[in-house]
């Protein structure tokens, strides 16, 4: 069944306006305009009175052009990048694409009050939330200068963090996946180290007098990590859906 349409609909009637959409994104609706452009951003879900509504896919793919921006990639390489994605990644296959991209460079903890909080997450954080989140080092209890509660958040994994608070799931399970993620995801770091060490860096550094090799060495390490975060991601997806079909059937 297509439910593309249906989905559309829904956006269109409780999406988010382009003012709510930049406010959640932390950017200027001019910037979210201009990706649109672009083709970066797909367009938004025309709703009652001829008002553009933006979903859950929007917010993601605005924190991912962040991230790559993050990473030092210019427009154009973020344009080519996000070409190469599938066109049907969901909200959710967004966010583990810049969740693995975030994680070549983490981002700085941000300090933010409760309302602060609230507001890039979107939605109301209960205190069971809150102690969620900070079991999934999403964030950090603090104070601010005036004794008031205050959090130090890691912009990186917030979005995909609240997203896992409404996944029926114990706390135990979605630590117990995070610790196997992390365990594989060193062991193929450590891997993919020693390949570059042996198969590039070694050949590199015996022609490290040719001007043109410093080149070329400066453009591979400014433009490998993303490429090779994107094929992890989806290698890693084909993957799961090939292993929850053998399992599940279907």
């Amino acid at each position: 069944m297509d439910t593309s349409a249906g989905n559309a609909a829904d956006t269109a009637e409780t999406g988010l306006t382009v003012d709510e959409l930049a406010a959640r994104a932390g950017v200027t609706v001019r910037t979210v305009r201009f990706y649109g452009t672009r083709g970066l951003l797909p367009p938004p879900a025309i709703g009652a009175r001829r008002v553009g509504r933006y979903g859950p896919d929007h917010l993601s793919r605005l924190a991912l052009i962040e991230e790559l921006q993050h990473q030092g990639l210019t427009l154009a390489a973020i344009e080519r990048y996000v070409r190469r994605l599938p066109e049907d990644l969901s909200a959710h296959d967004l966010a583990i694409h810049r969740a693995l991209v975030a994680s070549w460079t983490p981002d700085e903890a941000e300090e933010a009050t409760r309302a602060q909080l609230e507001r890039r997450a979107g939605r109301h954080l209960s205190e069971e939330d809150i102690d969620r989140l900070a079991a999934m080092n999403v964030l950090e209890r603090a104070e601010d200068a005036g004794g008031g509660a205050a959090f130090r958040v890691d912009p990186g994994l917030l979005g995909l963090g609240v997203q896992l608070l409404d996944v029926p799931i114990a706390l135990e399970t979605i630590l117990a996946a995070r610790t196997v993620l992390l365990e594989h995801a060193r062991s193929t770091a450590r891997e993919l180290t020693r390949l570059f060490h042996d198969e590039v860096w070694g050949p590199y550094r015996e022609q490290e007098s040719d001007p043109a090799q410093v080149e070329a060495m400066k453009s591979l390490s400014a433009h490998m990590q993303p490429l090779v975060v994107q094929a992890l991601v989806t290698a890693f997806q084909r993957s799961l859906k090939q292993e929850l079909r053998a399992t599940y059937g279907g």
